[in-house]
């Protein structure tokens, strides 16, 4: 009698090369959604939690960048239009994330992602502050975009941005206070500071889909203010809102995303310039020498001029023999040259 053959292993993980990631993905036939959402809550399990998730987004042939922690999830990703009924479906099965509200894309080609990632963090977004500094379960006044464009045409209150500087570079809210901060640790302190003289004010909070400002919201009331607003869905939600309604857009440029796009227009202004010639520019893109991979506003006369590098050194490395750059990369790191952002 012949065996049975043995159950097939399965993987929870990626494994494929970037190569072939993109050879299947230029292959599909289909579109695909490109969404994002967040909840803070309680997860128990939070290993077995991104199995669980994995295996039934891997099965749905969804990608993206997912985080889990024991304070909530946080995703970045796409999903086949002909598998998203079951995609919403099968989330809102988990009690933890029933009727989780999504952020679809402003302007979405579907080829956002590369691959399916679902990582286990310490926080779903790091702040590298203690529980004590915050109660995400008291935050502030969630505000539709109607109810926005109404407090800041109030004129008293004070809109600030809370994300890193080269997201509010490419875009932002009219009169916004723009932190001059990389990371979300960085720009908790700055803005409290900044702040600190006006705790009897509106305080509007706005962040690229929400998620940031629930923290904030949560850490300034923590610190005594008490009229804390915050943008309900971010300026994702905020771009869908005005369209449907016809409202007016009071947000310029564009809104920089953590995906391959790495930005979506919400309006047609450009505010921003190359960071190489000062041409009005709004294009991010990632030095082409892995070694720095620094983030750049570059115009397309300067990627051609410097081959997609931010620098004479960054071209000449990139057209050393693959050895060679492979020690590069090794001496920058032990040097502690380190990225300011990564899109891989």
């Amino acid at each position: 009698m012949e065996e049975s053959p043995k159950k097939k292993k399965r993987f929870l993980y990626n494994r494929y090369s970037r190569e072939e990631l993109q050879q299947r993905l230029d292959a599909e036939d289909f579109t695909r959604r490109t969404v994002s959402f967040y909840r803070y809550v309680i997860i128990e399990d939070v290993e077995g939690m991104r199995d669980r998730l994995y295996a039934m987004w891997d099965d749905l042939n969804c990608l993206g960048r997912i985080y889990i922690a024991r304070e909530g999830i946080n995703a970045q990703m796409n999903v086949p239009e002909h598998n998203w009924d079951q995609f919403v479906k099968e989330l809102y099965a988990f009690e933890e994330f029933k009727d989780v509200p999504f952020k679809i894309a402003v302007e979405d080609d579907g080829k956002s992602f590369l691959k399916l990632m679902v990582k286990v963090r310490k926080q779903i977004v790091a702040d590298g502050l203690p529980d004590t500094e915050y109660d995400v379960t008291n935050v502030g006044r969630h505000l539709t975009a109607k109810e926005w464009n109404e407090l800041m045409e109030a004129g008293d209150a004070i809109v600030v941005d809370m994300r890193n500087h080269y997201e509010s570079e490419i875009g932002h809210f009219d009169g916004a206070v723009l932190p001059d901060a990389e990371t979300f640790r960085e720009e908790l302190p700055e803005v409290l500071d900044k702040l600190k003289d006006q705790k009897d004010k509106p305080i509007l909070l706005y962040c690229t889909g929400g998620i940031r400002c629930e923290k904030t919201s949560a850490y300034l009331k923590h610190h005594g203010f008490e009229n804390v607003n915050q943008l309900h869905g971010g300026i994702i939600d905020y771009a869908r809102q005005i369209k449907e309604e016809e409202l007016p857009n009071k947000f310029k440029g564009k809104n920089f995303v953590f995906d391959d796009r790495l930005g979506e227009h919400i309006s047609e202004d450009v505010i921003s310039r190359c960071h190489q010639c000062g041409k009005p520019c709004d294009t991010h893109t990632n030095c082409a020498n892995v070694a720095c991979n620094l983030l750049l506003i570059q115009c397309d006369e300067c990627a051609e001029k410097y081959e997609g590098t931010c620098s004479d050194e960054c071209q000449e490395i990139i057209h050393l023999p693959e050895e060679d750059q492979e020690e590069i990369r090794k001496q920058w790191a032990a040097e502690g040259r380190t990225k300011r952002f990564n899109k891989a």
